[in-house]
This record gives structure tokens, C-alpha cells and sequence, in this order.
């Protein structure tokens, strides 16, 4: 979405975790190795790309968004600031209407990575279906929660539990009127999908997240295959750092 915008855009090299999971365990020391080896990188990032005068840090992770505010940008971009990929995309006039046969609820994240307005405000300015059905949000936590389903599966299921009847109470208020098409619940992180896509049968829904549904319909079903082919063919420049 980024390219289809017209955002120049540059990628850090390799995998980089910010840090968050390890603190999060109590690992201070690995996260502080974390931390301190990606800002020598992004500094590094900075002087090699001191031309292109980098203004904004883009993330699709709440998490994500509050350990990096951690990361001083501003001393390492000067004048940037870190936002969210639905909140960037909604400042660039990107909006999904019209859309038939799905209706929508959204699920906000422990960590919502939307700061600048209510993030349901930002969903619903996104996203607006052709009959007009306002999105709501479906409360309760997926569960998932980084490593707490992997750490205590115990806690995590009985929060599920909690999560699903939520969701299946919301699906059958938006099928209430007789609507047959597919209802869907979207949200903004990444550990959130992860955890609503496990309700996908048991509350006939499907999770995704908001940028790959305003992809999706925008662009394409073959979206993905489609961007990969074209950075390949040229779209991509390599700068050693």
C-alpha cells in the first residue's frame, strides 16, 4: 500500500525484532542488546541515507510502537516521528467503499498502535461497506497476547473463551436482519490475528488485518504476487549500510 501510494520506502536490512518479547519475559539484558544493536543500525541508516531526509517511521504493531518510542528517532531522523500504517494511509486519502457482501466488527489490541483518534473513528473513515453498516468494536481480549498463549495456555484459553462469545454474539447482530454474506473481524496487530484467526470456525468469522482487506479489494486478489513481481523486476534499490 505503501507503493501504491507513492511512498518511497526503506526497509532496515534483515529481520529485526524490537526488543518488546524479551522485556516483556523479564530478559532485560537481551532487550537492551536488542535495542542497543538496532539504533547503531538505524544510525548507521541515517548517515548512509542522509539524503533522503527519512520524516516518518511506519508500523503495523502496537507493541512494536511503544518499544520503539523507546528508540529516540527523533535524534536519529531529525524531526520524525513513528505512526500506524492505517492512520498514515487514512492521512493519504486511502479509503475502501462501496464494499458488498461483508460486514465488519473490529477488534481493538491491548496495545492499539492508532494514537492519533479513536481507532474505531479510523476503521470506520478506512472502511465502508455499500449498505452503510457502521463498524463496531467487539470488546473483550483475543488471548493471544505475544507469548501468553504459548507461556500459560491455561489463562489464555479461558480468556478465549470470554473472547468468542463476544464475537459470536456480535456475528449473529449483523446477520440479525437475514444477511447471508461473510462477516469478518479486523484488527491492527499482528499477535491479535493470530489469536482471532483461531475463532474462525467455531464463531464463523474470518480475522484479517485492516491493510491487507483495503489491499485485497483495492488491488487485487493477487495483490501480494503481483507487488513482489513488480519491486523484483527494478523496484528495488540495495544500499549497503
Amino acid at each position: 500500500m505503501l507503493w501504491q501510494v507513492g511512498v518511497q520506502t526503506v526497509l532496515p536490512p534483515g529481520y529485526l525484532c524490537c526488543g518488546y518479547p524479551q522485556r516483556g519475559s523479564g530478559d532485560y539484558d537481551k532487550a537492551e542488546k536488542i535495542i542497543t544493536d538496532n539504533r547503531v543500525l538505524f544510525h548507521r541508516m541515517a548517515n548512509t541515507l542522509n539524503y533522503l531526509d527519512i520524516k516518518t517511521v511506519v508500523v503495523s504493531c502496537g507493541t512494536c510502537y511503544d518499544q520503539l518510542q523507546g528508540y529516540e528517532f527523533e535524534k536519529i531522523f531529525p524531526g520524525c516521528r513513528i505512526v500506524d500504517i492505517h492512520e498514515f494511509l487514512l492521512e493519504k486519502g486511502v479509503k475502501l467503499e462501496g464494499v458488498t457482501g461483508t460486514r465488519y466488527m473490529y477488534h481493538d489490541p491491548c496495545h492499539s498502535p492508532m494514537k492519533q483518534q479513536d481507532p474505531l473513528k479510523t476503521v470506520n473513515s478506512l472502511i465502508a461497506t455499500a449498505d452503510a453498516q457502521k463498524i463496531e468494536k467487539n470488546d473483550r481480549c483475543c488471548g493471544e497476547s505475544g507469548t501468553l498463549a504459548i507461556t500459560r495456555p491455561d489463562v489464555s484459553t479461558q480468556v478465549r473463551f470470554r473472547k468468542e462469545i463476544e464475537m459470536t454474539k456480535a456475528a449473529d447482530k449483523l446477520r440479525a436482519d437475514g444477511f447471508k454474506g461473510e462477516v469478518k473481524i479486523l484488527t491492527s496487530c499482528p499477535s491479535c490475528l493470530q489469536g482471532l484467526s483461531r475463532f474462525n470456525e467455531d464463531a464463523n468469522t474470518e480475522a484479517d488485518y485492516i491493510v491487507v482487506e483495503i489491499a485485497r479489494h483495492l488491488l487485487g486478489e493477487d495483490w501480494l504476487p503481483e507487488y513482489v513481481a513488480r519491486a523484483n523486476d527494478g523496484g528495488i534499490e540495495r544500499v549497503l549500510v
